[in-house]
Protein backbone atom coordinates (compact mmCIF):
# COMPACT_ATOMS: atom_id res chain seq x y z
CA UNK A 1 0.00 0.00 0.00
CA UNK A 2 2.87 2.36 1.16
CA UNK A 3 4.23 1.95 -2.68
CA UNK A 4 1.11 3.52 -4.27
CA UNK A 5 0.69 6.38 -1.83
CA UNK A 6 2.62 8.23 -4.02
CA UNK A 7 1.24 7.62 -7.49
CA UNK A 8 -1.94 8.66 -5.65
CA UNK A 9 -0.17 11.62 -4.16
CA UNK A 10 0.66 12.84 -7.97
CA UNK A 11 -3.19 12.13 -9.17
CA UNK A 12 -4.63 13.88 -6.27
CA UNK A 13 -2.51 17.18 -7.43
CA UNK A 14 -3.13 16.92 -11.27
CA UNK A 15 -6.79 16.83 -10.35
CA UNK A 16 -7.28 19.12 -7.93
CA UNK A 17 -4.43 21.81 -9.10
CA UNK A 18 -6.65 23.19 -12.20
CA UNK A 19 -9.63 23.81 -9.85
CA UNK A 20 -7.71 26.51 -7.89
CA UNK A 21 -7.30 29.82 -8.72
CA UNK A 22 -5.11 31.12 -6.08
CA UNK A 23 -2.14 28.45 -7.04
CA UNK A 24 -1.67 29.54 -11.13
CA UNK A 25 -3.15 32.87 -13.11
CA UNK A 26 -2.98 32.84 -17.06
CA UNK A 27 -2.52 36.35 -19.04
CA UNK A 28 -2.85 37.05 -22.10
CA UNK A 29 0.32 37.82 -24.39
CA UNK A 30 -0.61 40.03 -27.21
CA UNK A 31 1.60 41.40 -30.23
CA UNK A 32 1.13 45.12 -30.77
CA UNK A 33 1.27 45.38 -34.73
CA UNK A 34 1.18 48.06 -36.71
CA UNK A 35 -1.93 49.92 -38.35
CA UNK A 36 -0.48 50.72 -41.56
CA UNK A 37 -2.24 48.72 -44.53
CA UNK A 38 -0.53 46.08 -45.75
CA UNK A 39 0.26 45.03 -48.93
CA UNK A 40 0.60 41.19 -50.30
CA UNK A 41 2.79 39.41 -52.95
CA UNK A 42 3.90 36.29 -54.05
CA UNK A 43 7.24 34.99 -53.79
CA UNK A 44 7.88 35.05 -57.47
CA UNK A 45 6.70 38.60 -57.80
CA UNK A 46 8.99 39.73 -55.01
CA UNK A 47 11.98 38.12 -57.04
CA UNK A 48 10.87 39.48 -60.07
CA UNK A 49 10.68 43.00 -58.43
CA UNK A 50 14.00 42.55 -57.24
CA UNK A 51 15.66 41.41 -60.50
CA UNK A 52 13.21 44.53 -62.35
CA UNK A 53 14.80 47.18 -60.36
CA UNK A 54 18.44 45.65 -60.53
CA UNK A 55 18.09 45.38 -64.08
CA UNK A 56 16.81 49.04 -64.91
CA UNK A 57 19.94 50.19 -63.42
CA UNK A 58 23.34 50.32 -64.75
CA UNK A 59 25.98 53.32 -63.53
CA UNK A 60 25.14 55.43 -61.03
CA UNK A 61 26.72 59.12 -59.69
CA UNK A 62 26.02 60.47 -56.54
CA UNK A 63 26.94 63.70 -54.56
CA UNK A 64 26.24 62.46 -50.91
CA UNK A 65 26.84 63.63 -47.28
CA UNK A 66 28.94 60.64 -45.14
CA UNK A 67 28.41 60.66 -41.70
CA UNK A 68 30.59 57.67 -40.41
CA UNK A 69 30.92 55.97 -37.24
CA UNK A 70 34.75 53.72 -36.24
CA UNK A 71 35.03 51.49 -33.54
CA UNK A 72 32.92 49.22 -30.97
CA UNK A 73 34.18 46.78 -28.22
CA UNK A 74 36.95 45.72 -30.33
CA UNK A 75 38.36 49.59 -30.09
CA UNK A 76 37.11 50.50 -26.44
CA UNK A 77 35.38 53.65 -28.06
CA UNK A 78 33.28 54.92 -30.93
CA UNK A 79 34.34 58.22 -32.82
CA UNK A 80 32.08 59.99 -35.07
CA UNK A 81 32.65 61.49 -37.95
CA UNK A 82 29.98 63.69 -39.19
CA UNK A 83 29.71 66.64 -42.20
CA UNK A 84 31.51 64.67 -44.83
CA UNK A 85 31.04 65.67 -48.51
CA UNK A 86 30.97 62.56 -50.75
CA UNK A 87 31.19 61.63 -54.76
CA UNK A 88 30.32 58.05 -55.69
CA UNK A 89 30.82 56.94 -58.99
CA UNK A 90 29.80 53.09 -59.57
CA UNK A 91 28.98 51.06 -63.15
CA UNK A 92 28.31 47.74 -63.45
CA UNK A 93 28.98 44.41 -62.98
CA UNK A 94 31.40 45.74 -60.51
CA UNK A 95 33.19 48.61 -60.77
CA UNK A 96 32.90 51.58 -57.74
CA UNK A 97 34.61 54.61 -57.09
CA UNK A 98 34.17 56.48 -53.93
CA UNK A 99 35.81 60.28 -52.95
CA UNK A 100 35.32 61.80 -49.43
CA UNK A 101 36.43 65.05 -48.80
CA UNK A 102 37.18 66.55 -45.15
CA UNK A 103 34.83 68.56 -43.29
CA UNK A 104 34.85 72.98 -44.21
CA UNK A 105 37.88 72.85 -45.80
CA UNK A 106 37.20 70.74 -48.53
CA UNK A 107 40.62 68.94 -48.99
CA UNK A 108 40.67 65.40 -49.73
CA UNK A 109 40.42 63.18 -47.30
CA UNK A 110 40.46 59.61 -49.14
CA UNK A 111 40.40 58.45 -52.69
CA UNK A 112 39.06 54.72 -53.29
CA UNK A 113 38.48 52.07 -56.21
CA UNK A 114 37.66 48.43 -57.23
CA UNK A 115 37.29 46.51 -60.15
CA UNK A 116 35.83 44.10 -59.05
CA UNK A 117 38.68 41.72 -58.11
CA UNK A 118 41.38 44.78 -57.18
CA UNK A 119 40.89 47.81 -55.01
CA UNK A 120 42.98 51.36 -54.29
CA UNK A 121 42.98 53.76 -51.26
CA UNK A 122 44.72 57.48 -51.20
CA UNK A 123 45.23 58.30 -48.01
CA UNK A 124 46.56 62.46 -48.57
CA UNK A 125 46.83 63.02 -44.73
CA UNK A 126 48.95 59.87 -44.01
CA UNK A 127 50.72 60.05 -47.74
CA UNK A 128 49.69 56.55 -48.15
CA UNK A 129 48.24 54.68 -51.26
CA UNK A 130 47.17 51.34 -50.24
CA UNK A 131 46.90 48.70 -53.66
CA UNK A 132 45.28 44.68 -52.64
CA UNK A 133 42.98 42.06 -54.00
CA UNK A 134 39.42 42.91 -52.20
CA UNK A 135 39.46 39.59 -50.09
CA UNK A 136 43.27 41.13 -48.43
CA UNK A 137 43.61 40.72 -44.95
CA UNK A 138 42.06 43.96 -42.49
CA UNK A 139 44.11 43.19 -39.86
CA UNK A 140 47.26 44.82 -40.94
CA UNK A 141 45.35 48.19 -41.22
CA UNK A 142 47.50 51.35 -40.01
CA UNK A 143 44.24 53.39 -40.22
CA UNK A 144 40.54 52.34 -39.97
CA UNK A 145 39.92 53.92 -43.87
CA UNK A 146 42.98 51.13 -44.84
CA UNK A 147 40.48 48.52 -43.45
CA UNK A 148 37.57 49.48 -45.80
CA UNK A 149 36.81 47.66 -48.97
CA UNK A 150 35.18 49.44 -51.83
CA UNK A 151 33.78 46.34 -52.97
CA UNK A 152 32.06 45.95 -50.02
CA UNK A 153 30.37 49.79 -50.37
CA UNK A 154 29.28 48.29 -54.38
CA UNK A 155 27.66 45.00 -52.90
CA UNK A 156 25.85 47.46 -50.31
CA UNK A 157 24.70 50.17 -52.49
CA UNK A 158 22.34 47.89 -54.46
CA UNK A 159 20.23 45.25 -54.17
CA UNK A 160 21.48 43.35 -56.72
CA UNK A 161 19.43 40.64 -59.19
CA UNK A 162 18.46 36.93 -58.06
CA UNK A 163 20.82 34.53 -60.28
CA UNK A 164 18.60 31.88 -61.14
CA UNK A 165 21.55 29.52 -62.19
CA UNK A 166 23.78 29.48 -59.01
CA UNK A 167 21.35 30.97 -56.32
CA UNK A 168 18.04 29.77 -54.43
CA UNK A 169 15.59 32.32 -53.40
CA UNK A 170 13.62 31.07 -50.15
CA UNK A 171 10.49 33.05 -48.58
CA UNK A 172 10.06 33.39 -45.46
CA UNK A 173 7.03 35.85 -43.27
CA UNK A 174 8.40 37.70 -40.86
CA UNK A 175 8.21 41.18 -38.54
CA UNK A 176 10.78 43.93 -37.99
CA UNK A 177 10.74 45.76 -35.02
CA UNK A 178 9.51 49.56 -35.30
CA UNK A 179 8.28 52.36 -32.94
CA UNK A 180 5.17 54.01 -33.80
CA UNK A 181 4.01 57.94 -33.43
CA UNK A 182 4.19 57.81 -29.62
CA UNK A 183 7.65 56.11 -29.80
CA UNK A 184 6.30 52.88 -28.72
CA UNK A 185 7.70 49.42 -29.40
CA UNK A 186 5.45 47.70 -32.51
CA UNK A 187 6.58 44.88 -34.75
CA UNK A 188 5.65 45.32 -38.41
CA UNK A 189 4.71 42.39 -40.63
CA UNK A 190 7.70 41.89 -43.52
CA UNK A 191 8.59 39.55 -46.68
CA UNK A 192 12.44 38.16 -45.87
CA UNK A 193 13.86 36.69 -49.14
CA UNK A 194 17.19 34.27 -48.56
CA UNK A 195 19.23 34.14 -50.78
CA UNK A 196 21.44 30.72 -50.92
CA UNK A 197 24.84 30.42 -52.82
CA UNK A 198 26.79 27.97 -54.39
CA UNK A 199 30.09 28.39 -52.88
CA UNK A 200 33.52 26.34 -52.40
CA UNK A 201 32.28 24.30 -49.60
CA UNK A 202 28.47 23.77 -50.03
CA UNK A 203 25.49 25.84 -50.36
CA UNK A 204 25.25 28.96 -47.93
CA UNK A 205 23.28 31.75 -47.04
CA UNK A 206 24.58 34.58 -48.63
CA UNK A 207 22.01 37.25 -48.43
CA UNK A 208 18.43 38.26 -46.62
CA UNK A 209 16.44 40.66 -47.95
CA UNK A 210 13.69 42.59 -46.32
CA UNK A 211 10.53 43.62 -47.74
CA UNK A 212 8.58 45.88 -46.27
CA UNK A 213 4.74 45.32 -46.39
CA UNK A 214 4.11 48.68 -46.70
CA UNK A 215 5.29 49.08 -49.89
CA UNK A 216 7.03 45.74 -51.03
CA UNK A 217 10.38 47.10 -51.11
CA UNK A 218 13.67 46.18 -49.86
CA UNK A 219 14.27 48.14 -46.50
CA UNK A 220 17.03 46.20 -45.44
CA UNK A 221 19.65 43.90 -46.61
CA UNK A 222 21.98 40.98 -44.65
CA UNK A 223 24.94 39.96 -46.80
CA UNK A 224 27.04 36.89 -45.44
CA UNK A 225 30.03 34.93 -45.82
CA UNK A 226 30.21 31.22 -46.60
CA UNK A 227 31.14 30.89 -42.52
CA UNK A 228 27.88 32.65 -41.81
CA UNK A 229 29.63 34.84 -40.76
CA UNK A 230 27.41 38.57 -41.19
CA UNK A 231 29.30 40.76 -43.04
CA UNK A 232 27.36 43.83 -43.95
CA UNK A 233 23.75 45.35 -42.84
CA UNK A 234 22.48 47.67 -45.22
CA UNK A 235 19.35 50.21 -44.39
CA UNK A 236 17.84 51.82 -47.43
CA UNK A 237 15.39 54.23 -46.73
CA UNK A 238 13.46 57.36 -48.67
CA UNK A 239 12.68 55.84 -51.71
CA UNK A 240 12.37 58.35 -54.59
CA UNK A 241 11.64 57.72 -58.27
CA UNK A 242 15.15 58.72 -60.55
CA UNK A 243 14.58 58.09 -63.96
CA UNK A 244 12.20 55.35 -64.18
CA UNK A 245 13.81 53.73 -60.97
CA UNK A 246 12.90 53.72 -56.89
CA UNK A 247 16.16 54.33 -55.51
CA UNK A 248 16.67 54.84 -51.80
CA UNK A 249 18.24 58.36 -50.76
CA UNK A 250 19.36 57.14 -47.39
CA UNK A 251 21.85 54.07 -47.12
CA UNK A 252 23.33 53.03 -44.20
CA UNK A 253 26.25 50.55 -44.28
CA UNK A 254 27.44 48.73 -41.57
CA UNK A 255 29.92 46.36 -41.13
CA UNK A 256 30.55 44.60 -37.66
CA UNK A 257 33.86 42.87 -38.05
CA UNK A 258 35.57 46.04 -39.15
CA UNK A 259 33.79 47.76 -36.93
CA UNK A 260 32.73 50.89 -39.13
CA UNK A 261 29.20 52.29 -39.46
CA UNK A 262 28.50 55.12 -43.08
CA UNK A 263 25.25 56.56 -43.78
CA UNK A 264 24.97 58.10 -47.44
CA UNK A 265 22.57 60.64 -47.64
CA UNK A 266 21.69 61.67 -51.70
CA UNK A 267 22.52 65.08 -52.56
CA UNK A 268 22.39 64.70 -56.15
CA UNK A 269 21.61 61.60 -57.70
CA UNK A 270 22.19 60.46 -61.88
CA UNK A 271 21.51 56.68 -62.89
CA UNK A 272 22.86 55.73 -65.77
CA UNK A 273 24.67 58.45 -67.64
CA UNK A 274 28.09 57.31 -69.33
CA UNK A 275 30.90 56.54 -67.42
CA UNK A 276 34.24 56.24 -68.96
CA UNK A 277 37.04 53.84 -67.89
CA UNK A 278 39.30 57.14 -66.84
CA UNK A 279 36.75 58.53 -64.30
CA UNK A 280 37.91 54.88 -62.21
CA UNK A 281 41.59 55.42 -62.76
CA UNK A 282 43.41 56.09 -59.38
CA UNK A 283 47.17 56.50 -59.88
CA UNK A 284 49.96 56.65 -56.61
CA UNK A 285 50.22 60.41 -56.49
CA UNK A 286 54.10 61.18 -56.71
CA UNK A 287 55.81 61.27 -53.48
CA UNK A 288 53.84 58.59 -51.78
CA UNK A 289 53.96 55.48 -49.92
CA UNK A 290 52.59 52.55 -51.82
CA UNK A 291 51.31 49.75 -49.52
CA UNK A 292 51.06 46.26 -51.40
CA UNK A 293 48.76 44.34 -49.06
CA UNK A 294 49.14 41.32 -51.43
CA UNK A 295 52.69 40.94 -50.09
CA UNK A 296 52.26 41.48 -45.87
CA UNK A 297 55.15 38.81 -45.11
CA UNK A 298 57.55 40.99 -47.21
CA UNK A 299 56.34 44.23 -46.17
CA UNK A 300 56.92 45.51 -49.92
CA UNK A 301 56.31 49.64 -49.99
CA UNK A 302 57.57 52.05 -52.52
CA UNK A 303 57.49 55.57 -53.42
CA UNK A 304 55.52 56.49 -56.12
CA UNK A 305 57.41 57.97 -58.94
CA UNK A 306 55.61 60.29 -61.86
CA UNK A 307 51.82 59.14 -60.55
CA UNK A 308 52.44 55.71 -61.12
CA UNK A 309 52.99 52.83 -58.73
CA UNK A 310 56.23 51.83 -58.29
CA UNK A 311 57.23 48.45 -57.48
CA UNK A 312 60.31 46.68 -56.03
Amino acid sequence: MSGRSPIRALLFIALVLPLSGCLFHSRRVERKLGTTPLKSATQQELIDSINREAGKLHTLQATVDIDTSVGGEKQGKITDYKEIRGYILLRKPAMLRMIGLMPIVRNKAFDMVSDGDTFKIWIPAKNRFVIGKNNADVNNAKTRLESIRPQDIYKALLVHAINSQNEIAVLENGYEEALDSRRHPIELPDYEIEVIQQGSHGWYLSRKIIISRTDLKPHRQSIYDEDGTLRTEARYEKYQDRDGLSFPQQIEILRPVEEYDITLSMVKLEINKSLTDEQFDLAAPAGAEVVHLDHPASGITSRSSSGSESHR
